[in-house]
C-alpha cells in the first residue's frame, strides 16, 4: 500500500464559519439570564450522563417548548443572529442549499465554565445512531477571555486553536473530522451557548 497526494489537497479548507452577532449586548442578556435562573442550573453532562473527567461547567438547558415562556425573549433575538449566520455559511458553500434547507435546532444549552474547568476530553457531536441527525454545531462565545487565561477551543485535526471572543459565532460539521475539546480555563468565568442543526424529522426542534 503506497498513500498517494492528490492535486490541490493542500488547499482543503476547514468549514468552520466565523461571525460576530450584532448587537452584541445580547451576549450580555443571556449571562444575565444565566445568572439570575440558579435554580435551571446543572452539572453538564454528555451523551453518556454526568462524567466530570469528561466535562465539568455549570448549564441551562433550553427546550423549543421553553421559547415561548414570559423572559425567555433574548432567545428568539439570539436564534434570528444564529440563522444569519448560516443563510451566510450558506452562502459561502452553496451545495448545503441542494438538501439542507430546512434544518432545526432543538434544545441547547448556556454554559458556564469557571476556573480549573473545561471540556476536557477531544470530542465529535456525531457518534452514533442517536445523533445522527446533527449536521452541524454551533457556538457563540458570550464574554472575552484573555489569552493568558486559557479556555480556547481546539480543533485537534486543523491544530486551531480559538480564543473566546464576545459575539464570536462559530459553525462546524459534526462530524469526527471536527474533533475539539475546550482547553483549562485558568482564571475567572467563560459563558457559551451552544447547541446543534439537525435534519427536520427530530420532533423536539424548533
Amino acid at each position: 500500500m503506497e498513500r498517494v497526494t492528490l492535486s490541490k489537497q493542500n488547499l482543503t479548507p476547514n468549514f468552520i464559519g466565523s461571525w460576530i452577532i450584532d448587537p452584541i449586548s445580547i451576549c450580555d442578556e443571556l449571562i444575565a439570564y444565566f445568572e439570575l435562573n440558579k435554580d435551571k442550573q446543572k452539572n453538564g453532562v454528555i451523551g453518556g450522563g454526568l462524567n466530570l473527567d469528561a466535562k465539568n461547567s455549570i448549564d441551562i438547558q433550553i427546550s423549543p417548548k421553553d421559547l415561548s415562556l414570559a423572559g425567555n425573549e433574548v432567545f428568539e433575538k439570539y436564534l434570528q443572529n444564529l440563522f444569519s449566520c448560516y443563510q451566510d455559511y450558506a452562502i459561502q458553500w452553496p451545495f448545503l442549499t441542494t438538501f439542507a434547507e430546512n434544518l432545526q435546532v432543538g434544545s441547547f444549552n448556556i454554559q458556564r465554565y469557571q476556573s480549573g474547568q473545561h471540556f476536557q476530553v477531544n470530542h465529535t457531536e456525531r457518534t452514533g445512531m442517536a445523533t445522527l441527525h446533527r449536521l452541524f454545531a454551533w457556538m457563540t462565545y458570550l464574554n472575552d477571555v484573555d489569552q493568558k487565561d486559557g479556555g480556547s477551543t481546539f480543533f485537534s485535526h486543523y491544530g486551531i486553536d480559538i480564543q473566546p471572543r464576545k459575539g464570536l459565532t462559530l459553525i462546524w460539521p459534526a462530524e469526527w473530522t471536527h474533533a475539539h475539546k475546550g482547553n483549562l480555563l485558568n482564571a475567572n468565568s467563560k459563558y457559551i451557548i451552544t447547541g446543534w442543526m439537525h435534519f427536520a424529522n427530530n420532533s423536539n426542534s424548533l
